[in-house]
């Protein structure tokens, strides 16, 4: 046989495929797509990952960078302030405490015995000597007593002489003049005893002092023990307060108080510790201590409130600060030093810098600090409100705060 050999035709390009079916013609036509389109697409998903990529770079590196610089630029502008430079000084130890006033010699005035009010011989808040009569009892029974005591003493003496003169010359016994010596011993007890009698029923001022309100008026009766008007010494009085048991071994007695009242806000009283309970109350756990003030001036009066200051000795060569300057919080006390550096321009700048300190006494306005600074730094003593740490500062026109008044004497 003859053998029959293939032969497959390739179609000229752009010539029209012949002897192909169209599902043929359409692979066909799909392999010869130019590759134009191909290579379009890749450049675009290309440059889209590009911008992508510079879009993710910008996020996370330029703009955090560029955002720094500007905040690195933008300093806040400086605060005024007024500061005040640490100062070591002597500091008086101040112990305050409450406490009320208490006279030395008080007692309320009443009869001995009781009586009708006959005579009222004082006038109310006036003021009198010890032994000064105030108030009169009835005594006219007392006094009729006392004049028949006394001419039965006048007959007992006058018979006595005679029985006397009798026995000399053994007219007599000597048991006669002994009879009647007793009866005129007896007279004059009774002479004695009515006269103390008599005595009570005039009811006088037990020392000098000022008298209160008049509590009792003429024709009332009254009875032993009834009030008839207060007394007072005014001269001194006690200041009688109480300190917690911690504080004990820092107190004693001869120490300087000083005393305080709402009434004379103005004035400070000068005392002194005249005595300390020597037991601590198991309830409150404090002592009690009293002091005597002073009160020539009658000023001070029993019963006021007072605030006492217990004067201890100095603590020498202490760091002080005005207490405006010292910031209390939750956290801790703390401070603002200025400090000399450098702004972002390199041109010289103060800045606030905060520390923490430890605080002491305060006194006239001022605390003191045991640690957290040292003598000679700058210190902001108004103004610390506004301020963070590392904040910019200028020193206020005003200067420092003034110092605190004096304490006022008396």
């Amino acid at each position: 046989m003859e053998s029959q050999s293939t032969v497959t035709t390739v179609p000229t390009p752009g010539a029209p495929l012949t002897g192909l079916s169209r599902t043929e013609q359409r692979g066909q036509g799909a392999r010869q797509r130019p590759p134009r389109v191909v290579l379009f697409m890749i450049l675009t998903i290309i440059v889209l990952a590009i911008i992508g990529g510079l879009f993710v770079a910008f996020d996370k590196i330029v703009r955090p960078a560029m955002i720094g610089e500007f905040l690195k630029k933008m300093m806040p502008p400086s605060t005024a302030v007024a500061t005040v430079v640490a100062q070591a000084e002597d500091v008086p130890q101040l112990l305050p405490a409450v406490g009320s006033l208490q006279a030395v010699h008080q007692v309320t005035v009443t009869p001995e015995v009781g009586g009708s009010v006959t005579k009222i011989l004082f006038q109310s808040g006036a003021t009198v000597k010890a032994g000064t009569p105030l108030v009169q009892l009835n005594d006219k029974p007392q006094q009729g007593d006392l004049a028949n005591y006394k001419a039965q003493a006048r007959v007992a003496e006058l018979d006595l002489a005679r029985y006397r003169a009798l026995v000399a010359k053994q007219a007599t016994s000597q048991q006669t003049v002994d009879q009647q010596q007793a009866a005129l011993d007896q007279a004059n007890a009774n002479i004695a005893k009515t006269g103390a009698l008599i005595a009570q029923l005039l009811v006088r001022a037990p020392f000098d002092g000022v008298l209160g309100v008049r509590q009792v008026d003429v024709g009332q009766f009254v009875k032993a023990g009834d009030a008839v008007v207060t007394l007072t010494d005014l001269d001194e009085l006690y200041a009688n307060f109480t300190l917690a048991e911690g504080e004990r071994g820092r107190v004693a007695v001869g120490q300087a108080v000083r005393v305080t009242v709402d009434a004379y806000p103005d004035r400070v009283f000068q005392g002194t510790i005249t005595a300390i309970d020597p037991q601590v109350s198991s309830d409150t756990r404090t002592v009690k201590l009293q002091a005597t003030i002073p009160n020539k001036d009658h000023i001070l009066q029993p019963g006021m409130f007072s605030n006492v200051t217990v004067v201890l000795p100095v603590m020498p060569n202490q760091v002080t600060l005005p207490e405006t300057a010292v910031d209390y919080s939750l956290y801790g006390d703390s401070v603002y030093i200025v400090r000399d550096g450098a702004g972002p321009d390199g041109k010289p700048m103060l800045h606030a810098e905060r520390a923490f300190v430890k605080t002491g006494n305060r006194a006239d306005g001022k605390v003191v600090v045991l640690s957290g600074i040292k003598p000679g730094e700058r210190v902001v003593a108004v103004g610390q409100n506004k301020l963070q740490n590392g904040a910019p500062v200028t020193l206020s026109d005003q200067g420092a705060p003034p110092a605190p008044a004096q304490t006022p004497r008396p």
